[in-house]
């Protein structure tokens, strides 16, 4: 069974991926911040996960590189919606929002989307990185 970590510090998000990914095949975790989520990959092994860039503490970027250092094995998908809080203010094309996704890019994600995605964008991107072999650990 293939594994999924979602890590963002909104419940909605999290349970709202959790919904759609999960399956008979798929297992979903979710943690609220990136220190649970590198305890939690350090406790088990993620074949996915989905960070998101704006949180608070250590923010998405910096739990990548985290990661990277430890499991190059595991696969990273960035979301951002660059920090707008505001529905009314969210622009998927603004600058802060395509930088916060071009530094996760830079950081080792290996994908990246801006919010609000819907289904099919997110499914064309997991699907076919949970199919791949892993690449092999750094150890």
């Amino acid at each position: 069974m293939k594994k999924i970590l979602i890590v963002d510090d909104e419940p909605f998000v999290r349970e709202a991926l959790k919904r759609v990914l999960e399956s008979s095949s798929v297992e979903v975790e979710e943690v609220d911040n990136a220190q649970a989520a590198l305890d939690c990959v350090a406790a088990a092994s993620a074949d996915l996960v989905i960070v998101d860039i704006i949180m608070p503490g250590m923010d998405g970027v910096q739990f990548i590189r985290a990661l990277r250092a430890r499991r190059a094995d595991v696969r990273i998908v960035a979301i951002s919606g660059g920090g707008n809080f505001a529905v009314g203010g969210y622009r998927p094309d603004a600058i802060s929002t395509q930088a916060y996704l071009a530094a996760a890019s830079n950081a080792g994600a290996d994908a990246v989307l801006a919010k609000p995605f819907d289904i099919g964008e997110l499914e064309a991107i997991v699907q076919p990185m949970l199919a791949a072999p892993a690449p092999a650990p750094l150890n």
